[in-house]
């Protein structure tokens, strides 16, 4: 599905340019304009990411997440600073049926992420692997709101949680996010390939409802679209036409 993305700053929406917190755009509206905004026209599910707690757990927008959790109905995916059981408890107590995203903790906290895909199911938990290329064109995770590079390959992370029941993974390719220039589709071409059992979401340089197109034609299941909604360069509906289409 296509699934609309907004990004948080102190309660503000937002888009980084590849990640760069000195390099945001910040949008007119609140969260709620906006998510009110997309189910009407027609969003299944909502992506919100906290990158307060992202850059800093401590400074999760917990009153916000309060505030969201009263809206119905809502379907969210959720993340940005979730580093504990607590923080998912949280989450899944205000949102019972949310998906929680799960991102830095996967290589910071690995064996407690091990655990949770046993306490939750696996169907409720993303694991959200956010790379860039090195070099030897190997794909590096980044964390912390993608401002530290982790050494970890993407691979790795995903061999190791296929046994205990992996479904859901979001890619980015940070090089690409905030900027419109257009998706990595060789990165999810060959991920897609590599991992048919994995249900892979696409996030990053959406401009065009050709790259809807392109993405949903190698087998990506969801497409996350932020900055593209909300510059208007098309609409919600027009995406899920297009979708829909292929």
């Amino acid at each position: 599905m296509i699934i609309p993305a907004i990004d948080l700053i102190k309660g503000q929406v937002v888009r980084l340019h590849q990640g760069k917190f000195n390099l945001k755009r910040k949008y007119l509206y609140k969260p709620f304009f906006y998510i009110e905004k997309y189910l009407k026209q027609g969003a299944k599910k909502i992506h919100l990411i906290d990158l307060d707690g992202a850059k800093n757990p401590s400074e999760k927008q917990t009153s916000l997440l309060k505030n969201l959790s009263k809206i119905n109905p809502i379907s969210i995916q959720i993340g940005g600073g979730i580093r504990t059981k607590k923080d998912i408890d949280f989450i899944l107590g205000l949102m019972p049926k949310a998906q929680i995203i799960l991102g830095s903790s996967i290589i910071q906290n690995f064996n407690n992420v091990k655990k949770w895909f046993k306490l939750y199911n696996p169907y409720s938990l993303i694991l959200a692997l956010d790379i860039k290329f090195d070099i030897n064109n190997k794909k590096i995770i980044f964390i912390n709101g993608w401002q530290n590079k982790s050494n970890v390959i993407f691979e790795d992370i995903i061999e190791k949680f296929l046994d205990l029941g992996l479904k859901y993974v979001l890619c980015t390719d940070i090089s690409k996010d905030g900027t419109l220039l257009g998706p990595n589709i060789n990165l999810y071409n060959e991920i897609v390939k590599k991992y048919p059992e994995i249900f892979f979401q696409a996030s990053g340089g959406i401009s065009k409802l050709k790259d809807i197109k392109n993405l949903k034609k190698i087998g990506i299941k969801d497409i996350i679209i932020g900055r593209a909604f909300l510059e208007k360069i098309f609409s919600l509906k027009e995406a899920n036409l297009c979708w829909q289409k292929e």
